[in-house]
């Protein structure tokens, strides 16, 4: 069955994390990605354990499917000269290297689109390519510590913690996946390609949107709240009889609904309790009365009671506990796929269902330089020539 990018060709000249998952949504559609990396190291990730197999990081392994992997040298002339000829037939480039490096090596976007003005060109960067702080280098956990996110972070006496999903790279490379696929429509109007940028720094911005609209309005630094919202009561992690589960009572229905079948009644309508604005204004003592109420049973026993009512809960389940689940299989986002000299695996699926189709892995990740000849076959580069250039060390 057709996919809704086939026949779209994609340069993903990106490492890391941000760009090559964008690709790689691009790929779970159906483009053609080719993925460019330097010849002997490749992507940086695929040095970063654990290792399946060498050269195969995990990070690199959960982002990197559906792509055809070559090898160059882009800071010689003959290697620009490749990248520049793929390029002419490309219909999207992605690039995320340090401000002014794109341009030294003839991937920045004038460059591309001069050859090819159909070229969609993506540039994904820390700080963005203006303003003070354009050639900082930026990571995720740099952007987290630089917007605010890590003084959020936690509980209130504790240190600072890192959000262990790199939810600024991940959620950037979503932005850049989401303007790509504007661009690609635009075109088909106009004819004509374009240029986007995205970078940690404004995904960062754009996440803490709620969390500004607050500080505009108190003045104060929001504090750390742990599993809890500054703005909702109760709605936090409660230690039931056997462990932990986390309750989201959203607002004053739902409130109701769980004092109903927790025993809380007596508590209901009491001016410090009836609405959400008097429990966050009382949290100390909403929280004393639910702890107490949710403590006399087990995680199991109030999952299933408050679900059957509608207040939303959950165990705080390990990442064992979700794999095991029933919902977990029962959604196909985990895929199975053989790897060539990984052997079997697993990986995470595109999130997003179309007209119904089962997730499929498709094109395992690559190995380094695995398609290099393939590639440049199809750019009219004959054998000979492949071999003068990867003895050349042009290619990998």
């Amino acid at each position: 069955m057709s996919k809704p990018l086939t026949g779209i060709r994609v340069l993903d000249l990106s490492k890391v994390l941000a760009g090559p998952l964008c690709a790689q949504y691009l790929g779970d559609l159906g483009a053609d990605i080719i993925k460019v990396e330097a010849v002997g190291q490749g992507d940086e990730t695929r040095g970063w354990p654990p290792f399946p197999a060498p050269g195969m990081g995990t990070v690199f392994l959960s982002a990197n499917r559906n792509k055809r992997s070559i090898a160059v040298d882009m800071k010689s002339e003959k290697g620009r000269e490749i990248v520049h000829a793929l390029a002419k037939s490309a219909d999207v480039a992605i690039e995320s290297f340090g401000t002014g490096v794109a341009e030294r090596l003839g991937i920045d976007a004038p460059t591309l689109r001069a050859l090819n003005d159909r070229l969609i060109h993506c540039s994904i960067s820390g700080f963005g390519r203006s303003g003070p702080l354009k050639n900082s280098p930026g990571y995720d956990v740099i952007l987290q510590a630089f917007c605010g996110v890590m003084s959020m972070t936690g509980d209130e006496d504790g240190g600072y913690i890192r959000s262990p999903i790199s939810p600024i790279d991940q959620m950037t490379g979503v932005h850049a996946f989401s303007g790509i696929l504007a661009l690609l429509y635009e075109r088909e109007k106009t004819g004509k390609g374009g240029e986007i940028q995205v970078s940690l720094f404004e995904t960062a911005v754009g996440l803490l949107g709620y969390n500004l609209q607050t500080f505009w309005e108190r003045g104060v630094q929001p504090p750390k709240c742990g599993s809890s919202h500054e703005s909702l009561c109760p709605y936090q992690a409660f230690e039931a009889a056997d462990g932990p589960i986390m309750i989201g009572v959203a607002n004053d229905n739902l409130w109701r609904k769980f004092c109903a079948v927790t025993g809380l009644d007596a508590i209901v309508d009491d001016v410090r309790f009836r609405t959400n604005a008097d429990r966050v204004a009382h949290r100390k003592e909403t929280l004393g009365h639910v702890q107490a109420a949710l403590a006399q049973n087990s995680v199991a026993h109030w999952n299933e009671l408050l679900t059957g009512v509608g207040v939303p809960c959950a165990p705080i389940n390990s990442i064992a506990q979700l794999l095991d689940h029933p919902h977990t299989a029962a959604s196909g986002i985990i895929v199975d796929y053989e790897h060539r000299t990984a052997g079997k695996l697993k990986g995470v699926g595109h999130p997003v269902r179309i007209n119904g189709a089962e997730r499929r892995a498709g094109r395992p990740p690559p190995v380094l330089g695995q398609h290099t000849d393939d590639v440049l076959g199809e750019i009219g580069l004959s054998r000979e020539t492949i071999g003068e250039l990867r003895q050349a060390r042009i290619i990998g």
